[in-house]
């Protein structure tokens, strides 16, 4: 009894020991993956080594929006903002403090809008990145990734050959309303702007997909509608391009 009690503080103290040791590591490795996901979704590639310097070079701007769709001006980092405590504070009525990240992404003249989307799927919780281009309608790439989906169904999602269904998709429709992307199970029809094929038999995980995004993308409307050249409060005009 003695020896076992011995043991039991000898590997807590061990195993403290090393998460202590091991959690910077594990953060940095964390914030490289995000900003490999990131750059995943405007069309990037990068390798660990090179992660943090392509996201430099490329990400532009990082601004944190209100629900108004207003930037907020104080010591927020977007890039450090956790969506799930985001989305919990819906849960505890405080919807109204809300912060949405947005990452501004810009090659050559063109500006693209990179929003973070969290959901859930059958298993666990499914996230990822949509960029919009400067028209801040049409989808220039998509990147996801889940932490916890049935490999070869709703693990399908973190895929390139589902994600590249997204690109040159629009989230308003041609009178300027708001439809976001759906994932259509049975596939989209021929010609649908709005619409991709869901996964074979990951019914569950695309609803998800669909829901995280058309509940995320929402949140950004105010800010789209403010970014008008126009001007222009009514949603016709908010597909126009910003360029």
């Amino acid at each position: 009894m003695i020896f076992a009690s011995v043991m039991v503080v000898v590997v807590a103290v061990l195993l403290a020991s090393a998460a202590i040791q091991l959690g910077p590591l594990q953060q940095q490795n964390a914030r490289i993956e995000k900003m490999q996901n990131i750059l995943t979704s405007i069309g990037i590639d990068s390798d660990v080594k090179q992660a943090e310097k392509l996201f430099n070079q490329y990400i532009q701007e990082q601004i944190v929006l209100n629900v108004q769709g207003e930037q907020v001006k104080n010591d927020v980092n977007a890039f450090d903002i956790d969506l799930k405590k985001e989305q919990d504070k819906l849960k505890t009525g405080r919807a109204n403090e809300q912060l949405f990240p947005l990452f501004i992404f810009k090659k050559e003249e063109n500006l693209y809008y990179i929003i973070p989307v969290r959901g859930k799927g059958l298993w666990g919780p499914i996230w990822g990145y949509l960029a919009l281009e400067g028209d801040m309608n049409t989808v220039f790439g998509a990147s996801f990734g889940h932490k916890s989906e049935t490999p070869g169904l709703g693990a399908e999602i973190s895929t390139a050959e589902f994600q590249e269904q997204f690109n040159g998709k629009t989230i308003f429709d041609e009178s300027g309303n708001f439809t976001s992307v759906r994932v259509i199970k049975g596939g989209a029809p021929p010609g649908d702007t709005h619409g991709v094929d869901a996964i074979s038999g990951g019914t569950i995980t695309s609803n998800g997909v669909s829901e995280m995004l058309s509940r995320t993308l929402e949140n950004y409307i105010p800010f789209f509608k403010s970014q008008n050249i126009s001007g222009s409060d009514t949603a016709v005009s908010i597909g126009q391009s910003t360029n």
